[in-house]
């Protein structure tokens, strides 16, 4: 029974790996220049030739052109939450046919930037701002109901995004108070919140911060590996924990920061060693060169990418059971890798402020005007 419990467990990896592959391969056929590069079609049709099929960007759209969603938790191919302005959080459970209001009561007046979702049912939802703006809410009925289990009581501490290393065990990043990152710890899947002693955090640059951009400032790896992403000072850096968040160092990247609208924006690890990291300046009328670097070492050092995304990024993922696929997503478009983040190409030119992708090869970005959509083939 073992041999055969072994024999079936590989067959399914290899199932996995093979179907990563090839959703891979479909991407890297529509890797164009840039300046070829338009919106990716809504119905079955690339940049290639006419009516050839390819991976695409389908619209999946909930009818909310007011609202803009920073905030995305991708579940599965059928499942996916979405947070933004106006205290917004909507909900599908059908690939985004139909998506059902859950926003909590009485939020109307919060910007929720960040959620995790662990199923179709439970939910962890991030609003930023300064002093009591600052909150987390829970649900365990799909929104139906939801309990606040954090509210913010400093009005020096402004918190920016969160992530989760299990059902139970999560973090809230916080910009620096007294001259340090803050760090909220869960350990019952979000329904409480503790901060965490700033005695193993390095010292914060001069006027350094997260951004809220897309709810990928901060993120994990496997049990207790984290990693938090800063801009604003002198150098843009990446902080990075083994110990959920008790003791960190930090490591300086090439992304181009000195200004409060420069620095790494958002950051994606396929496992406990190789992540990529994107931002550049998020101001439309500003250049941002060298706007992606990639790290092999965990975090300890940064190189950035031979030939970048074109311009400033807000949100990346790593391709499901892939090793050298992402996509990287801003304002101006949407580029992919397939080189592990060393090199960048456009493959759309629709605007999306955050991307993430599940391991049933199920790739989501959503961001302005209410856009959301999911790659399809």
């Amino acid at each position: 029974m073992r041999r055969l419990g072994s024999t079936r467990r590989r067959a399914r990896a290899g199932r996995l790996v093979a179907a990563g592959v090839a959703c891979a391969a479909a991407l890297a056929a529509l890797a164009v220049p840039a300046a070829e590069a338009r919106p990716l079609g809504q119905g079955g049709t690339g940049p290639g030739s006419p009516g050839r099929a390819s991976a695409h960007w389908a619209a999946k759209d909930p009818g909310t052109p007011q609202i803009r969603f920073r905030g995305l938790a991708a579940v599965d191919r059928r499942t996916a939450w979405l947070a933004g302005t106006g205290g917004t959080v909507l909900r599908t459970t059908d690939g985004g046919t139909d998506w059902r209001n859950v926003s909590p009561p009485g939020a109307a007046g919060l910007q929720f930037r960040d959620v995790t979702a662990f199923d179709a049912r439970r939910a962890v939802v991030l609003a930023i701002g300064e002093g009591e703006a600052s909150r987390v809410y829970r649900t365990d009925d799909g929104g139906t109901t939801w309990t606040e289990s954090f509210r913010n009581a400093d009005p020096k501490a402004f918190y920016d995004c969160l992530a989760f290393f299990d059902r139970r065990h999560g973090l809230a990043l916080g910009d620096p108070v007294d001259g340090k990152f803050r760090i909220l710890s869960t350990a019952d899947g979000g329904r409480s919140w503790r901060v965490l002693p700033a005695d193993g955090m390095p010292p914060a640059l001069d006027g350094e911060a997260g951004f809220a951009a897309s709810g990928q400032c901060l993120v994990t790896s496997g049990p207790r590996d984290a990693w938090l992403a800063t801009g604003g000072g002198a150098r843009a850096r990446v902080l990075h924990s083994t110990d959920r968040g008790t003791t960190w160092t930090a490591a300086d990247t090439p992304v181009p920061a000195g200004d409060p609208a420069k620095g790494v924006f958002a950051l994606a690890f396929r496992d406990r060693t190789h992540g990529i990291a994107v931002g550049g300046d998020y101001r439309l009328d500003q250049s941002s060169p060298r706007s992606a670097t990639i790290t092999a070492d965990g975090g300890r050092t940064w190189r950035p990418a031979g030939t970048p995304p074109p311009a400033y990024r807000s949100g990346a993922a790593w391709l499901p059971h892939s090793r050298t696929a992402a996509l990287a997503v801003g304002p101006t478009g949407t580029d992919l890798t397939t080189d592990g983040g060393r090199s960048w190409r456009t493959i759309d030119t629709g605007s999306y402020d955050t991307v993430a992708c599940t391991p049933d090869l199920s790739c989501w970005a959503a961001g302005e005007q209410g856009r959301v959509a999911r790659l399809e083939r």
